[in-house]
């Protein structure tokens, strides 16, 4: 299928690997000029000269996208983007009773505020071009809460929220905005937690990781590429109809009807 979205310019948010690096491949794939963007410079640019060698276009811009600086500083190479995909490495686990105001501001400032200001700063070019796609990768903990991970919860939720109002408003002008909300992706941030919640629980991660799979229907984790072509779709020409909706990657883990 070709996805209609060759030669857009689209901006990606923490590309250097994971999530992010598999939405930039897919998008790169279907021949958008992408901006990749991520705060460790090293990674960063190895991860685009990677999408680079395949002859697709990949520009790395190392920056933090929660302060006005650095959200400046992406601009200046990518004013006008055609594709958004906001992302973000989640706050970290815990118990909420040792958690801060600082800890809080932190986790807004990464996973609400600064997805905000990106939006507030390109929709508005997006609408008088007569096409935008903007995708927010949050986690599917926005439908069914981790205990561990509340400061990830409180966010993301406040994004999705915020959201929910503004797709409403740009879609009859060109403009999508969807979040794409990940479960147990094979990433390095899952083998982080997991080798984390293993520990505690006295087992090795690999038989701990095991045993999760038997947890999820699909019986496997997902994987960045599956996750890269499904916010490639949603980018795409074929999704102009589609706004405002909070799309599950997680095997079937949610065991919901709505």
């Amino acid at each position: 299928m070709d996805l209609g979205i060759a030669g857009r310019k689209a901006l990606v948010c923490a590309a250097s690997r994971g999530l992010g690096l598999g939405c930039a491949v897919s998008l790169a794939r279907e021949g958008c000029d992408v901006v990749m963007v991520a705060r460790g410079r090293e990674a960063l640019e190895a991860a685009a000269e990677s999408i680079r060698k395949t002859g697709a276009s990949a520009t790395p811009v190392a920056a933090d996208l929660t302060t006005p600086e650095g959200r400046q500083s992406v601009l200046r190479v990518c004013p006008e983007p055609d594709i958004l995909v906001n992302n973000c490495g989640g706050p970290p686990a815990g118990d909420f009773r040792d958690w801060t105001r600082n800890d809080w501001i932190r986790a807004l400032d990464a996973s609400m505020l600064a997805p905000i200001a990106l939006m507030q700063a390109t929709v508005d070019g997006m609408m008088a071009r007569g096409f935008g796609r903007i995708v927010n990768i949050t986690s599917g903990s926005v439908k069914a809460p981790i205990p561990q991970l509340g400061l990830s919860n409180g966010a993301r939720s406040g994004l999705t929220g915020f959201v929910a109002g503004l797709a409403r408003q740009t879609v009859a002008r060109g403009v999508t905005i969807n979040n794409l909300l990940p479960g147990e992706v094979l990433t390095d941030r899952l083998r982080s937690f997991m080798t984390t919640l293993a520990e505690r629980a006295g087992q090795s991660p690999d038989g701990f990781m095991a045993e999760r799979t038997k947890r999820i229907p699909a019986g496997r984790f997902g994987t960045p590429d599956e996750f890269g072509a499904i916010c490639a779709f949603l980018c795409s020409t074929h999704a102009s109809y589609l706004t405002g909706q909070n799309i599950l990657y997680d095997g079937g883990t949610y065991p919901g009807t709505f």
